[in-house]
């Protein structure tokens, strides 16, 4: 019989054969999941917005493809967490990578069909594609690796523009780090490690941070923004930034504990502050610690 702290241990680690109880408990907890979040959704974010009738928006040209950064992410992120929840099942790969992919693709569909059913927004194939795009993204590279070798991650800070927009970049903590564009970045986290040698010295647990973000953007379409009126006034021009960091891949550290893998590949979705270089239009630029 285990101790608890053994049968916490054992809690964390994958199963090598199929688990019955491990994959109804996994496959209820993402179906009550997705249904619980869609009602909730439907009952308070789209409560004013209902129209009832369905129809398209094209938004690809909005916010700079920023938006649509976030719905890779959001597919590569779900596929991920929903394949390695089901292999810690002890489902086999291919079976996890369907349900996983499946999972991922159908819920992210599921708010793009709520959106076609709101006044304020639209079903969007540009956002169906960039959910897909997050899914295969994912999925590829474990067929073609059977590991994440360019993985994509998540950083955010609070920008200094909310206060000119709030009910459209948010006016609370949270609502500021989901709805302002202009304090996220999306980056590609690749491992230099896993493209050479096993017995390379390169540190397996670093890696290279490619990332894109813009400033100054407070419309959704438009690149110039006027804040104040005729007689004075503040002047906002939007831009993109492409930016170049380090980045920890914490899957790379050598850890025993499983609880403790765990921990560090939920954490690994979250790009580390590092020094970047900063490459847009006002030039290059220099940032000692971005977040």
């Amino acid at each position: 019989m285990y101790s608890s702290v053994q049968g916490q241990t054992h809690f964390f680690e994958r199963d090598t054969s199929f688990n019955k109880s491990r994959v109804i408990g996994t496959s209820t907890a993402v179906g009550a999941f997705w249904v619980g979040s869609i009602i909730a959704l439907k009952e308070v974010w789209y409560k004013d917005s209902w129209s009832g009738e369905f129809h398209t928006f094209n938004d690809a040209s909005q916010w700079m493809q920023m938006d649509k950064a976030g719905h890779v992410f959001a597919g590569s992120f779900i596929t991920d967490n929903v394949y390695h929840t089901y292999r810690w099942s002890g489902l086999n790969k291919s079976t996890s990578l369907i349900l996983g992919a499946t999972a991922s693709f159908g819920y992210l569909s599921s708010f793009e069909i709520l959106d076609g059913f709101s006044d304020e927004w639209g079903f969007s194939w540009s956002d169906l594609t960039a959910n897909s795009i997050g899914v295969g993204w994912f999925t590829a590279q474990e067929l073609l690796w059977d590991e994440q070798r360019i993985k994509l991650k998540f950083s955010a800070h609070l920008s200094p523009y909310a206060k000119y927009r709030p009910n459209v970049l948010g006016s609370s903590f949270s609502e500021r780090l989901l709805k302002d564009y202009n304090g996220q970045t999306y980056w590609l986290s690749i491992n230099p490690s896993m493209f050479m040698s096993s017995i390379t010295r390169f540190p397996k647990w670093l890696s290279i941070g490619l990332g894109y973000s813009v400033d100054e953007k407070l419309r959704g379409v438009e690149n110039t923004y006027y804040y104040g009126n005729s007689e004075s006034h503040e002047v906002f021009i939007a831009r993109r930034q492409y930016l170049f960091s380090l980045d920890v891949d914490l899957t790379r550290i050598p850890v025993k504990k499983p609880w403790l893998k765990t921990l560090f590949k939920t954490l690994n979705h979250i790009k580390l502050p590092f020094p970047a270089v900063e490459f847009s239009t006002n030039g290059i630029g220099f940032h000692n610690l971005y977040f």
